[in-house]
């Protein structure tokens, strides 16, 4: 299969991956992956699109699993010499009503959001090829959440210097805090989710510049991105927009062209980078 172009989505079986597996199976020259962890689940989504008239393919992927992430990657190695378009979307959040505690949900919200995306990245962001794309879905949230750190935090998050190691030490020293119930009074805002997505933001931004210094002249483009405020299982129903209006800005940047060269490392909102 050289020279037939590839994408996959992370967390496609449902919501704003299936979204936006929908759009790439429309606009993007080349075999479209939705992955999910449950491949019964998985199936039936692909089964659906079909209906619709359009082809994608399905490969399981659980992001808290290091060998499925292995499994997809030497897959993709095998069959294409690589990946040009990555989405990280898979995530999870928890309702607001939900009584588990907050330890558990700080600990369960990033081993899934940042844990798991950073999995991802490292095992497949070494095979992206030459003017591939890589987009991580993460939250207006995000932006909120760094402005309600503490000022020390708000710093080290916003550093252009800050390396991936120090990031997983701060997500861990979250955890770590909100289990021992101390993670307001060392500076963290009091969501699990939220915090996860900083993180998200984060790495984006440090995975962004080492590419740019590892790859010079590849043409990778990463970014972040915020789908909004979208109907799904997770937003709940009273979200202002659709799964597919949802899709557009990680889709858009999916599909950057090969004649530009930002956004990079950038958190972008309806198409457009925000100061971080």
């Amino acid at each position: 299969m050289a020279g037939v172009r590839v994408a996959v989505v992370t967390g496609g079986n449902k919501g704003v991956g299936l979204a936006v597996v929908r759009a790439l199976c429309k606009q993007f020259q080349g075999d479209v992956y939705l992955t999910a962890r449950d491949p019964k689940l998985g199936e039936e989504a692909v089964k659906d699109l079909t209906t619709e008239g359009l082809s994608p393919h399905f490969h399981q992927l659980d992001i808290n699993d290091l060998s499925s992430i292995r499994t997809l990657r030497d897959f993709l190695k095998e069959k294409y010499g690589g990946l040009d378009v990555l989405v990280n979307n898979a995530g999870i959040a928890f309702k607001v009503a939900d009584t588990a505690p907050f330890a558990t949900q700080a600990e369960v919200t990033l081993k899934t959001n940042f844990f798991g995306t950073q999995d991802v990245s490292r095992e497949l962001l070494p095979i992206i090829k030459p003017n591939g794309r890589v987009v991580n879905v993460s939250s207006m949230v995000s932006v909120s959440a760094l402005a309600k750190c503490s000022p020390e935090l708000q710093e080290k998050f916003r550093s252009d210097t800050i390396t991936e190691d120090e990031l997983t030490k701060l997500m861990e020293k979250f955890v770590e805090d909100a289990k021992n119930g101390v993670h307001e009074k060392n500076g963290w805002p009091n969501t699990s989710y939220g915090v996860s997505k900083v993180g998200v933001t984060v790495l984006s931004r440090i995975h962004a510049r080492q590419i740019k210094e590892t790859r010079k002249g590849e043409g990778i483009l990463l970014n972040a991105c915020c789908p909004g405020w979208v109907r799904t299982d997770m937003a709940g129903p009273n979200a202002t927009k659709s799964p597919d209006e949802g899709a557009i800005t990680p889709v858009f940047l999916a599909l950057l062209p090969t004649s530009v060269d930002s956004p990079n490392g950038e958190m972008v909102i309806e198409k457009k980078a925000v100061t971080w």
